[in-house]
């Protein structure tokens, strides 16, 4: 029978321990001993043995450490975590301020219109943590920024976060959150204190075990531990400072409008959140925040390696939008780097997945910015002349961002006699391919992409993905796989494999075996621009290679190409169309329109590589047969249906420009852009003035309201691909 008082008594017990973890590793004000919280833990422990019913993954005594997982599982994030973009001066600082004003038309006399919430960068791991219902569900790394690695286990044991989300306070001026989201992610970063760094370090010295170099490697070690249990000693912390996905019961209910007012409803959500953060309206601010956390640096209880500046209007951040993998409403300012000096022994080259050469500098080991420093990228000849450098120099060595070791200029009134210059090899010292350095270009590149050694896994992977061949279930791991059991050398070579041979790989069962088969089967049939882009050839993407396809129409016809005689045509004819345009005659039709010198080149040199066309001729003779040109039609049931358009086609949305946004029916927004961009139209990411269409599908946000303010007309998805198969 169970005894109701001690259901009550782990309730209170639970309850008293998780407010004591909150005021001691987030307010940092204790309020009991650590021999009175050690006691409430141990009756807690023991009355949750006698009564395993009342088993919680929430209760305090989880956060000690469970059973060893036997890996960590991949976890997509429902909102990718970005990256920042870096300033290093304060030029970098005005040039943000004045791109966020010119994206919000905000002149500086309007000094209250924009405000920024400047908050410290804390030099840890970067994490999001998913609650629902108010409960921790799930925890993950960063990963990539889209995918992670579910540590939710290692997590539970920091005791910084909480378990359950507090009831929230209300903000000044705003109603009281009667519950908490129904589900919120909330990203900060995992990161140990120097003092249990110095612990931790103590520990390992005394049972002989290595110590680690600094806190932030610590910390990244710890969260990724197999056994949670090894994850609670190392003493981790966390600090919260953004949002993933927010989800309420209540339509009417928000997170605060300003960055730095949600930080406050986090810390009273529970969370830890940095107490050095303000709000200023201009670069003064920011580089007075900046100098002011630089000088406090040394006296904080954690590392950080800079401070970050946010638009602090957080209803302005879609409006000012992102670039690649980083947001523009947001940069990270950088400290200055380490600065030793050392012994530059020799200098070797690399060949990269991509091709390019990269001198490397081999250092007498220094130490540096908390890591020993043996290696540093001398980035390309260009630097190489810039800074002077010989080997046998004596060199001052930084670790810029406190991250990557940077040979920053050498000392030449220390040079010795023997001292010599570096030159750069002609012949890729992987393959024996030609090096090539485009004009204009500062890097050397190995142009035998299709068979160089050091490109191989690179130009496998490149060649089998969804958008080029398709080979579906040939991931980075197999394809590694093979490489290094050299059973594939060339993208060729994978015509040529057995059901046995795949079967026989790590984690290859038959049925996996013969469905990758059948997957490089069916990718024998391919349309020429797919085959085009599969091969990797240097600033030749999917717009490039449709635009070779509709050219040439057969590979045989761009294999044979007079690419010296096609720049000339094609400078002739906008010679002439310049002037046609001034006395406004009629233009003739450029062509290989987007295709300009630079790419003509990387052509010409790709394809006069011998071991390349060895290797296309082995894929022709393989049976790869790539034809055809992509478009669409709309079946009579008002689905769409990918087809192959006949050569020579109109192409319907030439010269137009058109952006998708919203979820589409029936096609994914990738697939949507590039059938825009096959029937001859520009897909943009931002809605302008220029902007032709604008195609919605449900839950358009932003650049459906722009479109609308601007008078843009829009379109659904439908609509859109009539526009095509009317042609």
């Amino acid at each position: 029978m169970v005894d109701a008082s001690d259901a009550a008594r782990i309730a209170a017990l639970r309850t008293a321990l998780e407010a004591h973890n909150h005021a001691y590793y987030v307010l940092d004000a204790p309020t009991v001993s650590d021999a009175q919280y050690d006691s409430l833990f141990q009756e807690l422990q023991r009355l949750e043995h006698l009564h395993p019913e009342y088993a919680s993954p929430d209760s305090p005594t989880q956060r000690v450490g469970g059973r060893a997982a036997e890996g960590f599982r991949q976890v997509v994030h429902a909102v990718p975590m970005l990256s920042l973009q870096n300033a290093f001066t304060s030029e970098d600082v005005s040039g943000f301020d004045r791109r966020i004003r010119e994206a919000l038309d905000v002149s500086r006399g309007e000094p209250d219109a924009l405000r920024y919430c400047c908050e410290l960068k804390f030099d840890g791991l970067a994490v999001s943590l998913r609650y629902e219902g108010g409960r921790l569900v799930q925890g993950a790394t960063r990963g990539d920024g889209s995918t992670g690695e579910d540590v939710t286990a290692n997590l539970r044991t920091i005791r910084a976060i909480p378990l359950h989300l507090r009831a929230q306070a209300g903000l000044a001026g705003r109603s009281v959150h009667p519950a908490p989201p129904r589900v919120l992610e909330v990203r900060g970063e995992v990161l140990m204190f120097r003092e249990d760094f110095e612990r931790l370090n103590r520990e390992q010295q005394a049972r002989g075990d290595k110590v680690f170099v600094n806190p932030r490697n610590a910390a990244a070690g710890a969260l990724r531990q197999l056994d949670p249990g090894l994850t609670a000693q190392r003493r981790l912390r966390f600090m919260a400072y953004g949002l993933g996905e927010v989800r309420f019961d209540d339509p009417g209910e928000q997170v605060p409008d300003s960055h730095f007012e949600m930080l406050q409803w986090l810390a009273d959500l529970g969370f830890p959140v940095g107490a050095l953060r303000e709000r200023h309206a201009g670069p003064g601010g920011l580089l007075d925040f900046y100098e002011r956390v630089g000088a406090q640096r040394a006296s904080l209880p954690f590392d950080i390696d800079g401070v970050v500046y946010k638009v602090d209007q957080r209803l302005w951040h879609e409006r000012i939008g992102y670039v690649a993998r980083a947001p523009r409403f947001a940069i990270a300012h950088k400290f200055p780097a380490e600065e030793v000096s050392t012994e530059l022994l020799d200098i070797d080259v690399q060949v990269g997945r991509t091709g390019t050469l990269t001198p490397v500098a081999r250092l007498r080991p220094v130490f540096v910015g908390g890591v020993t420093v043996t290696n540093a990228t001398l980035h390309n000849q260009d630097e190489l002349e810039r800074k002077d450098l010989h080997i046998g120099d004596t060199v001052i060595v930084r670790r810029a961002g406190d991250v990557i070791p940077e040979v920053v200029r050498a000392v030449p009134q220390q040079r010795p006699l023997g001292a010599r210059r570096f030159v750069m090899p002609t012949r890729c010292p992987r393959c024996g391919s030609a090096v090539v350095r485009e004009p204009g270009e500062a890097a050397a590149r190995c142009v035998g992409g299709l068979f160089c050694q050091a490109q191989r896994s690179q130009a496998l992977i490149h060649f089998a993905q969804r958008r080029a061949m398709d080979i579906e279930g040939l991931g980075d791991k197999l394809v590694e796989q093979l490489v290094q059991s050299d059973r594939v050398r060339s993208p060729a070579d994978l015509y040529g494999l057995t059901l046995e041979q795949l079967a026989a790989l790590d984690r290859m069962g038959e049925k996996s075996a013969r469905n990758l088969v059948q997957a490089i089967n069916r990718s024998r049939q391919c349309r020429l621009e797919r085959f085009i882009f599969a091969l990797g050839i240097r600033h030749v993407g999917e717009e490039v290679a449709r635009v070779l396809a509709r050219h040439f129409n057969s590979l045989s016809a761009l294999m044979q190409a007079d690419w010296s005689a096609l720049a000339l045509e094609k400078a002739q004819i906008q010679k002439h169309n310049a002037r046609a345009r001034a006395r406004g005659e009629p233009l003739l039709p450029v062509p290989l329109e987007g295709v300009g010198v630079e790419i003509m080149q990387s052509l010409q040199s790709f394809l006069a590589e011998e071991h390349n066309r060895e290797v296309i001729e082995r894929l022709l003779a393989a049976g790869v047969q790539p034809s055809g040109a992509l478009t669409a039609e709309v079946t009579e049931d008002g689905a769409s249906r990918l087809t192959d358009r006949p050569s020579g086609a109109a192409l319907p949305l030439a010269g137009k420009t058109l952006v998708v946004t919203g979820t589409l029916v029936g096609m994914s927004r990738t697939e949507v852009e590039g059938w825009i961009r096959q029937q001859g139209g520009v897909a943009s990411g931002s809605v302008s003035r220029r902007t032709d269409f604008v195609v919605a599908g449900d839950n358009a946000g932003s650049k459906l309201e722009r479109a609308l303010e601007l008078g843009v007309p829009v379109i659904d998805l439908a609509t859109l691909l009539s526009m095509g198969s009317s042609s």
